[in-house]
């Protein structure tokens, strides 16, 4: 990050069948339909949902942090 660029924040979730990082994966692509300039993001937290003493998919919530526009 520069010192001379202003940066805005998001939160989302992210989530998956296969793992942590093909949640992360899903998040961002999701995000980059919509959300120009991105460039960082922070794993906040990490869960999932059980399903018959199994993992069913995995959920990631991220940050991401995208410079505003002309800044």
């Amino acid at each position: 990050m520069s010192a001379n660029h202003v940066y805005k924040k998001t939160e989302v979730v992210g989530s998956s069948k296969t793992g942590i990082e093909d949640a992360i994966e899903n998040a961002l692509a999701e995000c980059a339909k919509s959300i120009r300039n991105m460039e960082w993001f922070e794993v906040t937290e990490t869960r999932g949902h059980i399903e018959n003493g199994k993992v069913g998919h995995y959920q990631v919530s991220l940050v991401v942090g995208f410079r505003v526009e002309n800044s």
